[in-house]
């Protein structure tokens, strides 16, 4: 794959790192009841906590269906601990990092247990998880974005990472998968990070590229205001199309994946895809509106999904 963005090379640097890292050591054993319940706890934080998720992995094998729920407990629980801002965060987040990267995790942390197992089944490089947990930690400081290029480091941190995990436990044809990967995870995050600026903003926290607000004057004044204006409509406008365009370059990435992984993966990118849509719909005022594909939506794209992954 030719890179089509500078900033692509760095994130490639990154992935090829944890690759090339230490994979999970030896065999977890745990008894078979303890590993069914923390399995199934995996599955029911995914169902609680994203509809989208949940309904996108039902489409996978069973095997690689609850290695990818406890994939996303994993993430789920690196974030609450970051995102709840406890006064000990830090130092929570830095045993969760000791539990989670263990292949004998304590018997009593349960997604712990279901990502140890998944990770060995699945020869997840342990590398990922930990420059996962670097990038939530990324949020502990009060930090601002000057160009999109930095905002897409921290967006490799929080979100490629987890498509590159995926992408072993789905399985996936060689090294020239990894580029679309990375840049799957970038998309979805910056989908993230548009659907939720008036929650963010309100937890005093900015990811938006501080140039691109310069150039289409949007001010803190503004965010802080909430006042959609035609400023910030074109602002949102130039956001949304470059978020598209990520979408379509990560699509030829879909066809080098295993064959049993493709549908899931093509329904999570359209589902996240399709926030963008209800931002349009809400006429860009993601300051009081949580844009949201609703369920009856995602089933009826589904079929279209289905097509194409074949």
């Amino acid at each position: 794959m030719q890179l089509q963005h500078a900033w692509e090379r760095t994130l490639l640097d990154l992935a090829h790192e944890a690759l090339h890292g230490d994979l999970p050591a030896g065999e977890t054993r745990f008894e078979q009841t303890l590993l069914e319940q923390s399995y199934r706890h995996c599955e029911s934080i995914t169902a609680v906590h994203s509809r989208s998720f949940h309904l996108a992995s039902r489409l996978l094998p069973a095997e690689k269906r609850r290695a990818a729920r406890a994939l996303y407990a994993f993430c789920r629980v690196s974030d609450d601990i970051v995102d709840h801002g406890q006064s000990d965060a830090q130092e929570r987040l830095a045993n969760w990092r000791r539990r989670a990267t263990s292949a004998h995790p304590p018997l009593d942390d349960l997604v712990a247990i279901a990502w140890a197992d998944a990770r060995v089944r699945f020869n997840v490089p342990i590398r990922y998880a930990e420059q996962l947990i670097d990038g939530v930690a990324r949020d502990f400081q009060s930090v601002r974005y000057d160009t999109f290029e930095e905002l897409a480091a921290y967006c490799y941190g929080v979100a490629s990472t987890v498509g590159l995990m995926s992408m072993h436990i789905i399985g996936f044809s060689g090294q020239d998968a990894i580029p679309y990967a990375i840049k799957l995870g970038v998309a979805l995050q910056m989908t993230n990070i548009l659907r939720d600026v008036g929650e963010d903003w309100r937890a005093g926290r900015l990811y938006l590229p501080r140039e691109e607000l310069d150039h289409f004057a949007v001010t803190d004044e503004m965010l802080t205001a909430r006042v959609v204006t035609e400023q910030w409509r074109s602002f949102m406008r130039f956001q949304i199309e470059r978020n598209r365009r990520l979408y379509d370059e990560t699509m030829p990435g879909i066809a080098m994946l295993n064959r049993d992984g493709r549908f899931a993966i093509g329904a999570s990118a359209d589902f996240y895809r399709g926030i963008l849509d209800e931002i349009e719909r809400n006429d860009y005022d993601n300051f009081s509106k949580r844009a949201f594909v609703a369920t009856p939506r995602k089933m009826r794209m589904l079929p279209g999904i289905w097509w194409r992954s074949r």
